[in-house]
């Protein structure tokens, strides 16, 4: 069973209300083989929503921060608490989640400057997943691996 980003599947989850439907992550879940989920709406957060970085501190403490300054860390460290719970429950062994994003992330996040650039990291459900033995793809990965 895979755990997908509920933006991947056609959900309109996304901070701008929208999504990134991706076909291939579209017909896992109409096939039964994975479970959509958005760590961002089930940490508490609207959609849509003001959007969000990571940034972190000289010390390497990481918040989520909201382009308007706003610190929205607790609802994204719930939003993957929640997330790991649910891949438990239905035994997911992997999970394709959106690059780049704060919450799903993978190898790849955004700086916390919103100027666009691209530093090493991972988002905060990512992280914890990964932490629990759990692979991370992104979108990019289905591009390059079947399933």
């Amino acid at each position: 069973m895979y755990l997908v980003s509920a933006c991947l599947a056609g959900i309109n989850c996304r901070y701008d209300g929208g999504n990134n439907f991706n076909k291939n992550v579209a017909d896992l879940v109409k096939s039964g083989k994975a479970v959509p989920v958005c760590p961002e709406v089930l940490g508490g957060l609207d959609t849509p929503r003001v959007p969000s970085e990571i940034a972190a501190d000289q010390h390497g403490n990481k918040k989520v921060i909201t382009e308007n300054g706003q610190d929205i860390t607790a609802e994204f460290k719930l939003g993957a608490e929640k997330t790991i719970k649910i891949a438990r429950i239905v035994e997911a062994k992997k999970t394709i989640l959106k690059q780049r994003s704060p919450s799903c992330g993978c190898g790849k996040i955004y700086d916390g400057t919103f100027s666009g650039n691209l530093i090493k990291g991972n988002g905060f459900t990512a992280e914890l997943l990964i932490e629990n033995g759990i692979e991370v793809l992104t979108e990019d990965d289905l591009e390059r691996d079947s399933l």
